[in-house]
């Protein structure tokens, strides 16, 4: 890993906080010890090629390392955290290189070869252990210990809701590589590319191989934008211009960004129209993230505005309030405004306002919301209005007793685009938010 002094002085501040806070999560959930395993990869039915290795964000959230599967973490109150690094003896496969850097300064660092040495380096267990990660035949044979409690885990995810300044400098990092995908893709798109091939140019300027990404790229020219998570990729050039919607992000020391970004076919036309509200919409709603913010209420006023949208665009007859009391403007928008972003895409804690209260519920009718608890400082959060035109809900919509509240010739001239999505990465601050993905594009010159 390159030399990065700053980073590297933010992640000591970052150990320190983590270590104090899973001292806390260990002794409010009457753990004495805790055991963190890596992640293990996995074979293919029937088959020697696995899938490609996602790692433990328990394990990431301490250790800066994505190509460590099969290691393992031991933390013990008041000892010096301890990190078994697996690096077998292989001519297959390359090992992972050994942990090098100042990072690795907080750490007792001790290289096996196999689990038999794993095991042996372990120390004589301290009372109450618990283990974190994905159970195997062996991890199980260790005995005495507890795997993923429901009570600890809930307290470490409620750790890991704020980030640390090391984490959020992770995610600008993130971002700025996602940035320059986006630009990447969007030259591929106006030169007439098919999907795989706005795909290809985002990850080469990204400098990131499929599987490093945090999550698969969405790449949707045209009608393929209804499809929420469209996970095709079109090898053929549409031959005439259409529209995209590219949902992409990066990834950093095991931090993503998630990034969605859409195009009309035709500057100035009907749907460029309805893009260019929805830009404003988004960042309206953008600018009123801040600490105390209730997210439901967020995500219902996004309601209110998309509906407004598209009664502008001549799509509804019926004023928003109304169409957001039917359920008429879910048609349209039916996924949430947005979630917790870190370690993972749709991160960790994202419904108990606390280790021990009761999960919150999204509003009534509004059951995707990922997102159910007030902001907090530190938190990062995603920001993605939409617009869609999807067939399924759209039949739905037109045998019930909304239909006519909808213009279905125009919702039928639309379909043909797809869908609208603009989402940002947002730092929740005390009076209001750092824009990750505004402030990456910027950079990029975008």
């Amino acid at each position: 890993m390159n030399a990065h002094p700053e980073l590297d002085a933010l992640h000591a501040s970052h150990l320190a906080t983590v270590s104090e806070r899973t001292e806390k999560a260990l002794s409010a959930s009457g753990f004495d010890a805790l055991l963190v395993h890596s992640g293990i990869e996995h074979l293919a039915f029937l088959d020697d090629q696995t899938f490609p290795y996602r790692p433990n964000p328990h394990f990431t959230w301490w250790v800066p390392r994505t190509d460590a599967p099969h290691s393992l973490l031991h933390i013990e109150p008041g000892r010096k955290p301890l990190l078994l690094f697996h690096a077998p003896q292989d001519y297959w496969h390359k090992p992972p290189s050994l942990p090098e850097g100042a990072w690795t300064t907080h750490f007792e660092l001790i290289p096996v070869r196999d689990w038999k040495e794993m095991v042996a380096a372990l120390p004589a267990p301290a009372g109450r252990t618990a283990f974190i990660g994905e159970a195997t035949p062996e991890t199980a044979a260790l005995g005495g210990i507890e795997t993923n409690p429901e009570t600890l885990l809930r307290w470490l995810h409620e750790q890991r809701v704020r980030k640390t300044s090391y984490e959020i400098a992770c995610q600008r990092e993130a971002s700025r590589k996602a940035a320059a995908g986006h630009v990447a893709a969007r030259a591929a798109h106006k030169a007439g590319e098919s999907e795989l091939g706005i795909h290809q140019a985002f990850l080469a300027a990204c400098g990131q191989r499929e599987s490093d990404l945090p999550y698969r790229p969405i790449i949707a020219r045209g009608a393929n934008g209804a499809t929420l998570h469209y996970q095709s990729l079109d090898a053929a050039r549409p031959g005439r211009p259409t529209s995209l919607l590219i949902d992409a992000g990066a990834s950093y020391r095991g931090y993503g960004s998630d990034i969605t970004r859409s195009w009309a076919a035709n500057p100035g036309d009907e749907f460029d129209a309805l893009v260019q509200g929805m830009e404003e919409l988004q960042q309206s709603l953008c600018g009123t993230v801040r600490e105390g913010t209730h997210w439901p209420d967020l995500h219902l006023l996004a309601h209110h505005k998309v509906a407004g949208l598209l009664q502008d665009a001549g799509v509804l007859r019926i004023a928003a309030e109304d169409a957001v009391e039917s359920g008429l403007s879910g048609t349209f928008l039916p996924h949430g405004l947005g979630h917790l972003l870190g370690l993972q895409v749709h991160d960790v804690g994202g419904f108990h306002p606390a280790p021990d209260a009761p999960p919150l519920p999204p509003p009534a009718g509004h059951p995707a919301l990922r997102l159910t608890r007030r902001l907090e400082q530190g938190m990062v959060v995603t920001m993605e209005p939409g617009i869609y035109f999807i067939d399924m809900l759209l039949d739905a919509a037109r045998r019930g007793p909304l239909a006519p509240h909808v213009d279905w010739d125009v919702v039928d001239r639309l379909k043909q685009h797809g869908g609208i999505r603009i989402e940002d990465n947002l730092v929740v601050g005390r009076t209001g938010c750092e824009n990750l993905t505004r402030d990456a594009f910027l950079a990029a010159g975008s």
